[in-house]
């Protein structure tokens, strides 16, 4: 068994600007993963050894994870810029936990405004290149050809695409040598480039109906329905009366959207970490239906926001990774809150790969499963409150 001084060890980030203990979101007993990477520390150290950041610096700071970048150069008031929930609160914990003023740091949402120009701007390099593509658009405009601008990331998630963007909407790149499996992109600001308009949100009209579904950026499947949510949609539950309906990691909300057609005197509840995901699911029911409809709209932590045994059938689609982490941890998370804000008698529909197994979590925490229908990729699942 692990002590609980090599488990706070591992939690230690270590850096020029000083050690600092950080934590992941959303929580679990014997954390394997750290609340950073490579390319945070290779950001950092650099940032210390060649910039020399003044504290009147202004600083923006891109796809901080977990507040990593955010707390080790909280002393230059940064702000930081993240289409995550989880990533924001992350951040304003790690700030209290290292006994840093929480307001130190300013964080902004992906859909909010910048304001004013940036000596130096910072990047993680997200794993949706359309939000890196959003992101470049909105911050050409907060920028001079002395912003210093460096873009950070593990080498497998730095593909080609990444520089293309960097100099098709800001200017030259340089790129660093490589440590640690992490390399760093530096841009110049280029004033005479012409860039075309931001395209986000993108539109599509769903097949077989007159919706038109609209995505941001960071949304998954912008550009069309994605096999998963076509095959979950055939199968949707109809109910009777007065239910309350979540839409649980809703994304654009399409599932919520069919669900509050095929259950005209349903409360729908929408429901992800994402503002970008939030704000698509939002326009495309409001479209849909007006605002006559009875529903609600939450950015947040999963069902957290949520009552006990206050809700009748939740319905999800759950990512199988956050961030650049592939795992079930957030499947695993989400089907444990549904036990708890499911009143007797209330249920779990949820869709995964045939591969991930779902049943098994379902069991453990349900104490039941059945199948609702499968094909040869893709598999329906529902569990039952019975007590």
């Amino acid at each position: 068994m692990l002590s609980q001084d090599l488990l706070t060890t591992d939690n230690l980030l270590k850096v020029i600007q000083g050690e600092f203990e950080l934590k992941r979101l959303p929580e679990r007993p014997l954390e394997l993963l750290r609340a950073w990477d490579a390319a945070d520390e290779y950001l950092l150290n650099t940032l210390t050894d060649e910039l020399k950041p003044l504290n009147k610096a202004r600083l923006l700071i891109f796809n901080d994870s977990f507040g990593a970048l955010a707390v080790a150069l909280s002393e230059y008031c940064p702000q930081a810029v993240s289409d995550s929930y989880l990533s924001q609160q992350s951040t304003r914990l790690n700030l209290v936990a290292n006994g840093l003023p929480e307001d130190s740091v300013t964080l902004i949402n992906s859909l909010e405004r910048l304001d004013g120009i940036f000596d130096i701007v910072l990047i993680k390099a997200p794993k949706t290149l359309a939000l890196l593509e959003d992101q470049l658009l909105r911050l050409r405009p907060h920028i001079m050809p002395a912003t210093k601008i460096i873009l950070a990331g593990m080498i497998k998630g730095l593909p080609p695409s990444i520089w293309k963007l960097l100099e098709r909407y800001i200017g030259p790149t340089t790129t660093s040598l490589a440590r640690k499996k992490a390399r760093l992109v530096f841009t110049s600001f280029d004033s005479s480039l012409i860039v075309p308009n931001n395209p986000y949100p993108v539109y599509y009209k769903l097949e077989a109906s007159e919706y038109l579904i609209g995505n941001h950026a960071n949304v998954f499947s912008r550009d069309n329905l994605d096999i998963g949510t076509r095959f979950f949609l055939q199968y949707l539950p109809v109910t009777q009366g007065g239910f309350d309906i979540i839409d649980l990691g809703c994304g654009n909300g399409l599932l919520g959207l069919i669900a509050a057609e095929r259950n005209p005197f349903a409360t729908i509840h929408f429901v992800d970490e994402s503002f970008m995901a939030v704000a698509s699911a939002k326009e495309n029911f409001f479209r849909a239906f007006g605002k006559d409809r009875l529903v609600t709209f939450h950015v947040g932590d999963g069902l957290k926001d949520f009552e006990k045994t206050s809700v009748d059938l939740v319905i999800c689609n759950p990512p199988f990774h956050q961030q650049n982490t592939v795992g079930d941890q957030i499947a695993s998370s989400m089907i444990k809150e549904s036990r708890k804000v499911l009143r007797k008698g209330g249920e779990l529909w949820l869709i995964g790969n045939r591969h991930l197994n779902y049943q098994i979590n379902l069991n453990r925490v349900f104490g039941n499963h059945s199948i609702v229908a499968a094909n040869n990729k893709f598999v329906i699942l529902k569990a039952i409150v019975l007590s």
